[in-house]
């Protein structure tokens, strides 16, 4: 019998450890350069994609409209035309054939069910109502949250959604908030959808939100937002 065991030389075993190292560490930095560089290859498609997509949903919460402008606040509180380097939350005025004022594109965002939900609504000055609402991004669950997007009844909330001024026009007279289905009984209430109940509060709420902060800016700088306004 046998008894003589072969000994793996060490020095063996620390140079296959270091080859085994090197090779996992330039596995490594491929794979990072090639998410790098398809990134850059790809992230002024992707910034194009995004901008055709706003624009077309700017045209869809401002029914009637042919063009439109983004506006930044300046350090006065003042809407100014937004720059290329602007950084600042923008608005969107949209006006018809006539360059008549239609009404204002605001983007929102908060927590949904799954993820962070971005929409637009659309707000006219004039009748101080909520015109139009679509979802930019969103995750919620296929066939329940996702009813936010297509409920009909659901979005029928959005198209007169009372955002009276108070006297002063200094703030929204009554906050728009989420009610249950069927609990609706004020122009101010968003009506939520049985088996979507978070996303459709989780909108309610968002709007609610906006709305308190950009409803009296825009209506005290609405004729800043006007094409061809005396100053």
């Amino acid at each position: 019998m046998n008894l003589n065991k072969t000994q793996q030389n060490p020095a063996n075993t620390s140079a296959n450890s270091f080859s085994m190292l090197r090779a996992m560490v330039g596995i490594g930095i491929l794979c990072a350069l090639m998410i790098v560089l398809t990134y850059e290859g790809t992230f002024g498609r992707i910034e194009q994609l995004k901008a055709e997509a706003l624009e077309k949903a700017i045209f869809r919460v401002i029914p009637g409209i042919v063009k439109s402008s983004a506006f930044q606040l300046d350090p006065d509180g003042n809407f100014v035309e937004a720059s290329e380097e602007n950084t600042t939350p923008m608005i969107y005025a949209g006006y018809d054939e006539n360059d008549r004022l239609v009404g204002v594109a605001v983007e929102a965002s908060g927590q949904g069910y799954a993820d962070i939900l971005r929409i637009l609504y659309g707000y006219d000055p004039e009748s101080q109502k909520i015109i139009g609402f679509y979802v930019l991004e969103s995750k919620e669950t296929p066939g329940l949250g996702d009813k936010i997007e297509k409920d009909p009844n659901f979005l029928a909330n959005f198209e007169a959604l009372d955002l009276s001024l108070n006297d002063d026009r200094s703030a929204v007279k009554n906050r728009v908030i989420p009610v249950k289905k069927g609990a609706k009984e004020n122009a101010w209430e968003v009506e939520g959808i049985t088996g979507a109940t978070i996303s459709s509060r989780a909108i309610g709420n968002i709007i609610g939100e906006s709305t308190d902060y950009w409803v009296p800016v825009i209506y005290k700088n609405k004729e800043k937002l006007m094409l061809n306004s005396e100053e």
